[in-house]
């Protein structure tokens, strides 16, 4: 494992309890399962029957939503919460499962995927007003990015063809692998110098951006996250002609008009096994992944909830994670 420096406060049972499952997904569909493209169908297809089993085991239905990208069907995966209050209004949290062919793709992405599954899990019992979708997506990764055979893109689609009431779209990506060595995070060449010298030079943070259409989003999402999640995030609206940060499944929902932002550990700007071979499960921390996935004290989060009137806007949880957190800002 990357060395980092011990998490204060540490880790408590349950979040113990959730690192050891987020390691169990993450050693199944990168240690087990291996590279997962369609120049191997059957790793696809192994990654898609994991996660459908996975969230049926959680109680969810699941439904797999096929398409072809060449000569081959391939799979975007849906589970949802239905909202009691307001089931037309929708929040999406997503992640793709597919990898280059060079990497076993720890990081990238079965660390989101893992982060996904969990937050499905931690919110299975919970009854919000509004809808929480779980998506889990084929074929973020070249050739396929930026084409048609993208499955966000053919999702976003589909949901502007439908026309969804989207709230927002939180694109889980790479959230495993955290330095805290000098120097460790770099950032785009583009983005302002003096910004730069404001940023954190260890990569030991969350990062969540957006571009500056859903600077409203993030900015909830960011507020949200600080007085709930005890691990520093650094969120960043920005114009997309910084280009990197269109590099996941958020952008396709950009393209279709929609709020969405991306939630990452930054990517090749701090993993220096980014779609290499060397991006394996024990190249992870899985105690930081726990620290931002996990759901927080029940009796703590109602009394929150009652101080800052959450019930106004759409909610009604006994904890936050990801879905739960944006949730109750743009209910």
């Amino acid at each position: 494992m990357n060395q980092t420096a011990p998490l204060t406060p540490p880790l408590s049972d349950d979040e113990l309890a959730l690192a050891d499952r987020l390691k169990r997904h993450v050693d199944t569909l990168a240690g087990t399962i291996g590279p997962r493209h369609q120049g191997q169908m059957p790793t696809m297809d192994a990654a898609v029957a994991y996660i459908e089993r996975e969230l049926h085991e959680m109680g969810y239905a699941v439904e797999r939503q096929g398409y072809f990208s060449g000569a081959d069907e391939v799979f975007n995966l849906e589970a949802q919460i239905i909202g009691h209050k307001h089931p037309d209004r929708i929040v999406i949290l997503g992640a793709h499962y597919d990898t280059i062919p060079e990497t076993p793709g720890a990081d990238d992405n079965a660390s989101a995927v893992a982060g996904l599954l969990e937050a499905a899990r931690l919110l299975i019992d919970h009854t919000p007003r509004c809808t929480i979708r779980f998506v889990a997506f084929a074929n973020e990764e070249p050739p396929n990015f930026y084409t048609n055979t993208m499955g966000s893109q053919v999702y976003a689609r589909m949901c502007r063809e439908k026309h969804v009431e989207l709230i927002g779209m939180i694109c889980l990506e790479m959230i495993g692998y955290y330095a805290t060595g000098l120097d460790s995070q770099s950032y785009p060449s583009m983005l302002p110098l003096p910004l730069k010298k404001l940023l954190p030079k260890e990569g030991d943070f969350i990062g969540a951006v957006s571009d500056m259409r859903s600077a409203l989003l993030l900015r909830r999402f960011r507020k949200g996250f600080r007085q709930r999640i005890k691990f520093p995030i650094v969120a960043l609206p920005l114009p997309t002609s910084i280009h990197e940060i269109r590099l996941s499944d958020h952008s396709s929902f950009w393209d279709q008009g929609f709020r969405a932002l991306m939630v990452t550990d930054t990517s090749f700007f701090r993993n220096p096994h980014y779609h290499q071979p060397t991006d394996t499960p024990d190249t992870l921390d899985y105690h930081r992944v726990a620290r931002v996935t996990h759901l927080r004290d029940a009796e703590a989060a109602r009394r929150k909830r009652a101080r800052i009137g959450i019930g106004r806007i759409g909610l009604s949880v006994r904890g936050w994670t990801w879905a739960a957190v944006v949730l109750m800002l743009v209910g």
